[in-house]
């Protein structure tokens, strides 16, 4: 078991059964236990992360803001989930021997070049985009992904379908038909 932990490149059907025993393990969780039939899902996350950031700089703006009434800024177990999924692909990237320090992948210098303040710009874009689409989709990639599709919800499948073909599209737009 160690030695596959330490594979540079994991299995895929362990990957993937790992990810569906972590997904039913979350709904049993969170509707015994914690948020009564909230499933996996980041993107609320960051927009709680967000209003606890402006929570401190400033409040009133904050309990005035009709959507963090409804959606509390708090931290709760989805935002330690996050924090696990960057911990477990740091500690899984440590044993595999793949971590590498670099402020400009190869495949981005290849197309755009060297200037780490470009790629820091590009990225914090289109985080903002992805963020923005996701909370207009009422769902990330891993709340409709997987937890709506494992629900058989339409709506879920149709949300994964356009995440899917937006990611090809915008890959394409910018690295072009053979990917690098």
């Amino acid at each position: 078991m160690m030695k596959s932990l330490k594979a540079p490149i994991w299995n895929p059907y362990v990957a993937g059964a790992l990810v569906g025993i972590l997904a039913i393990l979350s709904v049993v969780v969170t509707t015994a236990v914690l948020d009564k039939g909230k499933f996996l899902g980041a993107s609320t996350t960051f927009v709680r992360g967000a209003g606890l950031i402006e929570q401190a700089v400033a409040p009133q703006h904050v309990a005035d803001n009709a959507y963090f009434q409804s959606k509390k800024v708090k931290v709760d177990w989805q935002m330690l989930f996050v924090v696990g999924i960057f911990a477990g692909a740091f500690v899984s990237a440590r044993l595999g021997r793949t971590v590498k320090g670099e402020t400009v992948p190869f495949i981005w210098r290849q197309r755009f070049g060297n200037s780490a303040v470009l790629r820091a710009a590009g990225a914090f874009i289109g985080g903002a985009i992805l963020l923005f689409g996701a909370r207009m989709a009422g769902g990330c990639p891993s709340g409709h992904g997987m937890s709506g599709n494992m629900q058989l919800s339409v709506s879920s499948l149709l949300a994964l379908v356009f995440f899917i073909l937006g990611g090809v599209i915008t890959a394409r737009l910018l690295y072009g038909k053979g990917g690098r």
